[in-house]
């Protein structure tokens, strides 16, 4: 573990990108600045923030839905039957409030 008086070096290595344009209502935008302005951002450091954020929510999403189905499938050579893998699946995503499809 690291003692609180150690260094830290923090590393940013630069990815490639490319850049897009995207139509936002002028009240979205005004409101976007408001917001970046009392993070103390820049706007298009916070429509990152925001675009990172969601990305990262709806793969964490995709990943677990992945994750389920492949359960389904072996649960289904178990039980040999396509009812009870899909009845079991479905209890864990309402235990689990996982949406079953994005």
């Amino acid at each position: 573990m690291n003692s609180p008086d150690e260094e830290f070096e923090l590393r940013i290595t630069p990815r490639p990108a490319e850049t897009m344009t995207v139509s936002v209502p002028i009240d979205t935008l005004d409101a976007l600045q408001k917001v970046a302005a009392n993070k103390d951002m820049s706007l298009e450091g916070l429509v990152k923030f925001y675009v990172g954020q969601g990305l990262r929510n709806d793969l964490s999403q995709l990943r677990a839905n992945r994750t389920l189905e492949a359960a389904q499938q072996v649960l289904t050579e178990y039980f040999e039957s396509d009812e009870a893998a899909a009845n079991i699946v479905n209890q864990i995503r309402q235990r689990s409030t996982l949406p079953k499809h994005i």
